[in-house]
């Protein structure tokens, strides 16, 4: 097993620049995935504590992905080769779900989701420097010219850079950081691997967090209603193929050329 653990991280690396056409319709399915996490945030920020809402959006992750590892590989798939990288992966991504929701829970959804459009700009200018990609003139263009629809929504001066919206452009650097390190570590850790990983320390670190809640956790898991807690299930389901259709997207093409898309 540990053979296919080194075959399927040499085959992130070695087809990387290959299959354009499969990354980009994996960005479009995660972008799908996303849009629609937001809006579940959103309708779920009137109704149940942040802390429930991220901790259950982890264990869901962890959990399904525990049990694709063990039917998939067993025990090997669950060793991992950069513990550090790994822990880090997991507490940008924490932290931009804890941003995200703060951010949706003061903003509308559309404007929300304009003000994080400078993270595929952000992912293009770190590319070079980072991952040593190039980006071609072809690729900045479809960069800027999409970044340019996203300030035609939200028009700046509008009054829509209210306090609130530090949230989202927060949100948008941890963003691009997540991208840089995800597309450094497609080939050196199995996807499956690392998207256990991520959703498992997400949810350790909101299990710490858990009992600083303000709000009495009994009386706050009492008072969740099924049809939030479908809508929680929905949140992390979306999350986890979200994220793994992406983390795929990223070890079969360049990220400099998925960017653009990123703003469907």
């Amino acid at each position: 097993m540990p053979s296919t653990r080194r075959s399927s991280a040499a085959l992130s690396s070695s087809h990387a620049a290959d299959r354009p056409g499969l990354g980009i319709t994996l960005t479009l399915a995660a972008v799908l995935g996303f849009a629609l996490l937001d809006s579940a945030v959103k309708v779920l920020s009137a109704f149940v504590p942040l802390l429930i809402v991220v901790w259950v959006r982890y264990a869901v992750q962890a959990g399904v992905m525990a049990g694709w590892l063990a039917c998939s590989g067993g025990r090997a798939m669950f060793r991992v080769a950069h513990p550090k990288f790994q822990l880090l992966r997991g507490s940008l991504l924490l932290s931009s779900s804890v941003l995200a929701y703060l951010g949706l829970r003061a903003m509308p959804v559309a404007e929300f989701t304009a003000v994080t459009m400078p993270a595929p700009v952000m992912v293009t200018l770190l590319s070079p420097l980072l991952l040593r990609e190039r980006v071609s003139a072809l690729r900045w263009a479809l960069v800027l010219l999409a970044f340019a629809g996203a300030l035609i929504v939200v028009r700046p001066g509008s009054g829509l850079f209210g306090g609130a919206a530090v949230f989202p452009l927060l949100l948008a650097l941890s963003g691009a950081l997540f991208q840089i390190l995800t597309r450094r570590m497609a080939s050196l850790e199995p996807p499956l691997t690392t998207h256990f990983c991520t959703g498992l320390v997400g949810m350790l670190l909101m299990t710490l967090v858990l009992p600083l809640s303000p709000t009495p956790l009994g009386a706050a898991f009492a008072e969740v209603t099924a049809l939030h807690w479908l809508l929680m299930l929905a949140a992390g389901l979306l999350g986890t193929f979200g994220h793994l259709a992406f983390i795929n997207a990223l070890g079969v093409a360049p990220m400099a050329g998925l960017m653009p898309f990123t703003y469907v």
